[in-house]
């Protein structure tokens, strides 16, 4: 195997051997995305706050304004409630996202408004019977 030193340079450091040795005992093949290119933002632009919405997209955290992550929370119930396996968690579903609904109501978050009203819960019980019949 050929050293690749840099041109002008006629020393290896202890970190260099380290790294030369392990490459030579085959402990870099199997690296996760070995041979691969890294992922590369060149094509975007510049965006000084890269990294806190990095951090919150890993920690789970919505970049959404208030109101369109609640519409999006009130949809998902929905889905969970015509899912549910009994009447009494469909119920329970609905009013936990109506109370969310509802706070928004009466005190509008800054950003684009709600949209939307609490749900009638004796109708999302009746879908989701009509749903089990169906199945």
């Amino acid at each position: 195997m050929t050293e690749r030193k840099p041109p002008g340079v006629d020393f290896e450091s202890w970190v260099d051997r380290q790294i030369r040795e392990a490459e030579a005992r085959g402990e870099f093949a199997a690296l996760s995305g070995a041979g691969k290119p890294l992922a590369s933002e060149l094509d975007s632009t510049y965006d000084e706050l890269w990294w806190v919405k990095r951090k919150m997209a890993r920690e789970g955290f919505s970049v959404l304004p208030p109101t369109l992550a609640l519409r999006k929370e009130a949809e998902d119930s929905l889905e969970a409630a015509l899912k549910a396996p009994s009447e009494r968690v469909v119920r329970r579903i609905i009013e936990a996202v109506n109370v969310k609904i509802r706070d928004v109501m009466l005190k509008p978050p800054p950003g684009p408004p709600l949209g939307m009203k609490p749900y009638d819960v004796d109708e999302v019980v009746e879908r989701w019977r009509e749903g089990r019949a169906e199945r």
